[in-house]
């Protein structure tokens, strides 16, 4: 095996995807979902390889000096690709019904762009070194572009310009001098257990200036001021949401600050130096400052966005906090994250194309003509607030456990308060949806009829595995464990 294949599904089945169009769009569709489960089968040969003990890399293609690109496997990237394999799939699933369904322009052009953006993922996830990494998170930014103004209209446009100028900016201004900051003084930009800068005897300021140019230079991890992209997007359809907020574009952005903790810089030279402490604060900010505002939206993808924010900023402080407890809870989170937000996301679309509702004080009693629906949205807020019986307990805990490992227990009062907003701007959703009365549908106050209005069978089956997925990794969590737990901290 050679994880320079899983770059080939996605990348082989773009002609196919402009072949057929829209005149032949059945056997389009059809050659993503088997480009996907062909995806899904290779990331699955690189995980059976890894666990009976193979080293599995690329070949290197030499871009200057000593520095090129090249692939390998090591198990966070493993997680990260198994993942973004797995919701490629779903997602393409939950498209068809929610493009069809909401008749939807460009649809070809939609799906060109998504199977660019996932070979980016799969190049992020098995990047052996920090040149690697930058060139597929560029071409994850890039490929995403067009999907965020796929509707073409003004608002559209804007947000596109935001959304591209914010993580452009981001990235020439600071991540890239971080990258040359990196080379000239470990003379590598390679992944090494233990990180490549513990020997280079850097001080704690200048680890800690050099800590905050990956910190907010990675825009899409949507850290404050960072974040404002990530709401502006939210007028993309919402399988583009899914895609910007579970499988691609902010897991991509998470995913490099825990590799660049782990294998550039090194959980015990952050640790030992405290340079990630003037960091803490901001993140934890952020933690707290989009939940309150997430409860003070009304449009529902609007409030989901500004949950993201706040969720990504848990990984950032697992990251910053640099204990093996700390980083596995990261990494676990990007999974239990991405199913639940992806669940979420996945609801909001169904009412929209169901009920054309896209407001949450419209929301009430539609329990009762959307239960499927409704109650896979139960299932993925338990799993964000971190509740059983879901996933995201688990991973919450592993990041408190992590502060409790640091000696610093207020990042669990942040914790603590953010699980009890989540709770505030999550819950009532599901709770008004069936427990309180239908919202009059016309001027005359008629209650809605109580009939089935669920969205089209493709993207309800969508909803229904990935709020599975939310409950299987809380009763089995240990094979994801067992992965996170090979990662080599030292």
């Amino acid at each position: 095996m050679n994880p320079i294949w899983t770059l080939l599904p996605p990348l082989l089945v773009i002609p196919f995807i402009i072949g057929f169009g829209e005149r032949f769009r059945n056997l389009r569709e059809a050659s993503i979902i088997i480009a996907g489960i062909w995806l899904l089968y290779l990331n699955n040969q690189l995980y059976n390889q890894f666990v009976a003990g193979n080293a599995i890399t690329s070949g290197e293609l030499p871009l200057l000096a000593h520095f090129s690109l090249k692939l390998s496997v090591e198990p966070m990237g493993l997680v990260f690709g198994l993942l973004a394999s797995f919701l490629w799939v779903v997602t393409t699933v939950y498209s068809i019904g929610y493009m069809r369904g909401h008749d939807e322009k460009n649809q070809t052009r939609f799906y060109v762009c998504f199977s660019l953006a996932i070979a980016g993922v799969m190049g992020a996830a098995y990047a052996d070194n920090l040149l690697t990494l930058f060139v597929a998170y560029e071409a994850i930014t890039i490929a995403t572009f067009p999907l965020v103004t796929h509707a073409g209209t003004q608002k559209a446009q804007n947000a596109g310009r935001l959304y591209l100028g914010l993580l452009m900016s981001g990235s020439i201004a600071l991540l890239l001098p971080a990258m040359i900051w990196v080379a000239t003084a470990a003379h590598t930009l390679d992944f090494v257990p233990g990180g490549v800068l513990s020997d280079v005897g850097l001080s704690q300021s200048a680890t800690a200036v050099l800590l905050a140019l990956f910190v907010f230079g990675t825009g899409k991890a949507a850290i404050m001021p960072m974040h404002r992209w990530l709401p502006a997007a939210m007028v993309a359809p919402t399988p583009v949401s899914a895609l910007l907020h579970a499988v691609a574009v902010v897991k991509t952005g998470v995913f490099v600050l825990l590799k660049v903790v782990t294998y550039t810089f090194g959980i015990d030279m952050l640790s030992t130096t405290a340079a990630a402490q003037y960091l803490l604060p901001v993140a934890a900010f952020t933690v707290v400052a989009s939940s309150i505002v997430a409860f003070t939206k009304d449009n529902l993808k609007a409030r989901l966005a500004y949950s993201t924010i706040s969720q990504l900023s848990y990984i950032i402080m697992a990251a910053l906090l640099a204990t093996t407890m700390s980083v596995t809870g990261g990494v676990f989170h990007i999974v239990t994250h991405a199913f639940g937000k992806i669940t979420l996301f996945f609801c909001a679309g169904a009412i929209m194309v169901a009920s054309h509702k896209t407001e949450i004080s419209q929301m009430k009693g539609l329990g009762k003509t959307m239960p499927i629906t409704m109650g896979a949205f139960l299932i993925g807020a338990l799993s964000i607030i971190g509740l059983p019986p879901a996933a995201g307990m688990w991973s919450k805990l592993f990041i408190a456990g992590g502060s409790l490992e640091a000696n610093n227990l207020i990042w669990i009062a942040v914790l603590m308060l953010s699980t009890v907003l989540n709770i505030a701007y999550l819950m009532p959703i599901a709770i008004n949806a069936f427990f309180e009365p239908n919202k009059p549908s016309d001027q005359s106050g008629a209650p809605l009829a109580n009939e089935w209005q669920e969205a089209p069978f493709a993207s309800l089956w969508a909803i229904v595995v990935t709020s599975s997925v939310c409950i299987l990794l809380f009763l089995f969590p240990q094979p994801l464990m067992s992965l996170i737990g090979s990662i080599q901290w030292r």
